[in-house]
């Protein structure tokens, strides 16, 4: 309660104190105790405004403050970025919860979050079911952008399937004045730096994705042999690749490469076949569980974000400020050196890459 006394940030609708009037009287709102601190002598009471009706300390001016404080004028964001719940836990990743455990998705389901943490998870759950629009969470700054992160209130989104990633809604509306981009070509070139100098032999293994695909592409251009074990997989790379780089890449089950690109779902038993040192670079959001003792783990290739940047999130950033009026979705592919260099200059850095053995 008392960060919301000071948060300076009117959140509170008047709808809540019309459905329960009773809670006027034993919650305060940032503007009431903002009263506080302007003019000194009034709303002493902290949380309860109960008290200030009862001695008569209560300001004037506290309702048309309120009210004031709700009408604000809408903001229209330059880039929207889309977010969804994927688990019942994954709404402690948002920043109405703790965000930083968005970043260790593979141990944020500890005990404490599935028994301590039940009664809020399911209220979660609850708003996510009845709630049918999108709604703001964030609204962050960047150079001259005006960013906001949209939650929708559905589980488990599977874009590919509903509309291939967006590519159906750009044909169904030709004069779109907004760009969809899915951040794939940023994602994939972080992946591809994260692989280190001077290896000539890559395997993909488990879920193949747009992003794997994109670096599959990008190594066979820089004359890495790449391998891949499924024939439906080999077959769709091979449509992707320049006939004069397709011979670097080879339909194969061996396991003896030393760096592996894995995907979601990467079976223990796969794991198993690995070579000693064998280096796991994840490029899904959800890196291995951690089986082997003798390989090595990457934790899921990030950047920081410039010291400008205030809050987080947003992939569409770079192409907003750089005017790239393109599309990114489905199989549509932008150049990842160009975006590469151009995060770079705008003040993003690679994380160093993380291991475990």
């Amino acid at each position: 309660m008392n960060n919301l006394g000071h948060c300076n940030f009117e959140l509170i609708p008047r709808k809540l104190f019309t459905i329960f009037p009773l809670l006027m009287y034993i919650m305060y709102t940032p503007s009431y105790h903002s009263l506080h601190h302007t003019q000194f002598r009034t709303n002493y009471s902290l949380f309860m405004p109960f008290y200030d009706y009862v001695y008569g300390t209560m300001d004037k001016s506290t309702n048309t403050v309120y009210e004031a404080s709700l009408k604000r004028e809408g903001e229209s964001p330059d880039v929207v970025h889309l977010t969804h719940l994927t688990t019942s836990e994954s709404i402690y990743h948002l920043r109405l919860g703790f965000a930083s455990w968005a970043s260790k998705p593979q141990t944020a389901s500890q005990w404490y979050m599935k028994y301590l943490m039940l009664p809020v998870t399911w209220w979660s759950m609850m708003v996510t079911w009845f709630h049918s629009r999108a709604f703001v969470t964030e609204r962050n700054t960047f150079e001259n952008l005006k960013l906001q992160t949209w939650a929708i209130p559905r589980y488990n989104i599977h874009g590919e399937e509903m509309n291939r990633n967006g590519e159906l809604f750009i044909r169904r509306n030709p004069k779109l004045k907004v760009k969809l981009v899915d951040g794939s070509s940023l994602a994939a070139a972080v992946v591809l730096n994260s692989i280190p100098e001077g290896k000539d032999q890559v395997a993909i293994k488990a879920n193949s994705s747009k992003v794997s695909n994109f670096v599959a592409v990008a190594l066979c251009q820089r004359g890495v042999q790449v391998s891949i074990s499924g024939e439906s997989d080999f077959r769709r790379l091979r449509e992707l690749c320049a006939p004069e780089t397709r011979n670097n890449l080879i339909l194969s089950k061996s396991c003896s490469q030393k760096i592996w690109l894995v995907g979601d779902k990467l079976q223990e038993t796969e794991q198993v076949k690995a070579s000693k040192g064998t280096l796991f670079i994840p490029f899904s959001l959800f890196p291995p569980k951690k089986f082997r003792k003798d390989c090595f783990y990457c934790n899921t290739p990030a950047m920081s974000a410039p010291r400008n940047f205030e809050n987080l999130d947003s992939s569409g950033i770079v192409h907003a400020l750089e005017g790239w009026n393109v599309h990114e979705c489905d199989d549509m592919i932008f150049s990842m050196d160009k975006i590469w260099k151009a995060t770079l200059k705008l003040g993003f850095r690679p994380l160093p890459v993380s291991t475990s053995e």
